[in-house]
């Protein structure tokens, strides 16, 4: 039986089965994980691998405690559970942490960066230094960034132009400049937390959203809205993330050895979603997902660019922005 959130919160449940460790009560310190997912996806086995490196590097040290399937919340939720304490360390896209640090929109702007090796270098530099700081402040310690991949259009019909999405109403991130972006392009933003969007496809609430390939097929979104229209507008930027009361908490050689396993562990999870978006998407046309081809790219893009006017104030100004889009 699924374990919920508030079993959880009311200690209704025993930890050791949440953990599927099979190591039982631990001696180290016991830290709360969040995954969205399941064990077969990367957002939940980047987790399995830290732990693996911190059983070697730390043996004893930690014991962590995995979530799985979004039973703990979705993103917003688990980012408030860290700033609380009730959730230890998790993974989130920088738009859900926007309502705290909004210049991490920045990584959101869309058609920004050229592929996903633009984007590692861009985090890896001053900026990604400059995001951690202002994380930290608001509660989450960030010893590192990841991809999920780009985000394209899920629709029951193929939307390919930017003209085929006025009207509709779109699910969007609780995010500011997702809203904008779409407002934009005359569709209807509604915010709905990632767990509750099957059905409100699926009923009809909203008619499309957008999101990664392995997140397409992660929440079973090709069985109610089975095209995927390659836009590639935005690519997904993510945290590892911690709650800065259990990282102040720790010795200093604890902090050095959970960072070292995290910087390992965004390696491996950036490799397993290369995989997964590859698999995700021959599980989708296996069971009827399609894919199309985005036209009139040109529109696309000057829809985006209506965003990186607007958000410019609050990022930093347009020539910061277009300093980033010619960075090599």
């Amino acid at each position: 039986m699924p374990i919920t959130r508030r079993q959880f919160s009311a200690g209704l449940v025993a930890a050791p089965a949440l953990l599927g460790s099979g190591r039982g009560f631990a001696a180290g310190r016991p830290v709360t994980v969040a995954s969205l997912l399941g064990e077969d996806k990367p957002e939940t086995k980047i987790w399995r691998r830290v732990g693996e490196i911190l059983a070697r590097t730390a043996p004893g040290r930690f014991d962590l405690r995995i979530v799985p399937n979004a039973a703990l919340g979705g993103e917003k939720e688990v980012a408030e559970g860290l700033r609380l304490g009730s959730i230890h360390a998790a993974l989130s896209t920088v738009s859900t942490l926007s309502g705290w640090v909004p210049e991490g929109q920045i990584l959101d702007l869309p058609f920004l960066f050229r592929d996903r090796d633009h984007l590692a270098r861009v985090v890896a530099g001053p900026l990604g230094a400059e995001l951690k700081a202002r994380y930290e402040a608001q509660g989450f310690v960030v010893p590192g960034f990841i991809n999920y991949g780009a985000r394209h259009l899920l629709a029951k019909e193929p939307l390919t132009t930017p003209a085929s999405v006025k009207g509709k109403r779109i699910r969007v991130i609780q995010s500011p400049l997702h809203t904008e972006l779409w407002s934009g392009l005359d569709a209807y933003p509604t915010p709905i937390p990632i767990p509750e969007t099957y059905n409100a496809l699926k009923t009809g609430v909203v008619d499309c959203m957008d999101l990664t390939k392995s997140a397409y097929v992660g929440f079973r979104l090709h069985e109610v809205v089975p095209w995927l229209i390659e836009t590639g507008h935005i690519w997904a930027s993510g945290v590892v993330m911690f709650g800065a009361g259990l990282w102040k908490g720790l010795a200093s050689q604890d902090r050095e050895a959970l960072a070292a396993a995290v910087a390992e562990g965004t390696t491996y999870f950036n490799e397993l979603m290369l995989a997964d978006e590859a698999a995700s998407m021959a599980k989708a046309a296996a069971e009827g997902g399609k894919v199309a081809a985005a036209e009139d790219r040109a529109g696309w893009q000057a829809g985006a660019r209506k965003v990186w006017t607007n958000f410019a104030p609050q990022l930093g100004g347009i020539e910061k922005i277009e300093a980033i889009a010619r960075s090599a």
